[in-house]
């Protein structure tokens, strides 16, 4: 069950988010999304761009936005589609709502780890054809319980049918190089990350809690995910 009154976010949870200035997202798209994703972590871009493509929808609500740079390339099925950015940074809301300005998208800053804010106006519950959780939960401090509350807020964000998707660094049940280990040490020591304990066993287990026809594909230590939030069987009644 939700809490009525979410919490204010944690030490961790304030301190990880801060990591993103205007400095560092001005470099991210080259150097994370560029570099790292290619040669360290084994996925490059495109593939994560692919999953938008497969799974966004016309109504779509996208929980840590980083800089826009997937929800400005990818192809939505509506020409004015109906667009909502979720981010605890204002900077980042910011940097990512000018990019897809286009949109008019509707920007909610809140932590995604506690139950969203359905009742003030701007987030609806049931509503959206597809949430995205691109690069998020690496980044998130806590258990696979925990970092579960990201997809609850998924599944009570979406429609019947509706589609969560998204990506994620994993530190064991899939291949991670030397090198990207030491990355992974470096970045979970200064508090970017938080993945030493994320598994695929674990991001599994939180999909299958809540969603259908799950598909998990790994490249390289990344697990890109796919998911249905299930129809209720009364409805096809």
């Amino acid at each position: 069950m939700q809490e009525e009154h979410p919490r204010a976010p944690s030490d961790e949870v304030l301190a990880g988010q801060a990591v993103y200035n205007r400095l560092v997202l001005a470099g991210y798209d080259q150097f994370v999304l560029g570099l790292s994703c290619r040669l360290l972590w084994r996925c490059p871009k495109r593939h994560m761009l692919d999953n938008y493509h497969r799974n966004v929808g016309a109504r779509h609500l996208e929980f840590g936005t980083g800089t826009g740079y997937f929800l400005d390339r990818c192809r939505f099925p509506a020409r004015r589609p109906e667009l909502t950015l979720v981010d605890l940074n204002p900077t980042v809301l910011r940097v990512s709502a000018a990019r897809v300005a286009r949109y008019e998208p509707a920007v909610v800053q809140a932590d995604v780890l506690q139950p969203l804010p359905f009742d003030e106006g701007k987030l609806k519950t049931g509503h959206y054809d597809s949430a995205g959780a691109n690069f998020l939960l690496h980044c998130l401090p806590g258990s696979w319980q925990e970092k579960g509350a990201v997809l609850a807020n998924a599944a009570a964000a979406l429609r019947p049918g509706g589609r969560v998707f998204g990506s994620t660094i994993l530190s064991s049940g899939v291949q991670v190089s030397a090198a990207a280990r030491r990355l992974m040490a470096v970045y979970n020591a200064r508090g970017i990350f938080h993945n030493t304990d994320d598994d695929l066993a674990g991001l599994r287990w939180q999909l299958d809690k809540r969603f259908t026809d799950i598909r998990v594909t790994v490249r390289g230590c990344v697990a890109l995910f796919e998911a249905t939030n299930p129809v209720p069987e009364s409805a096809g009644h």
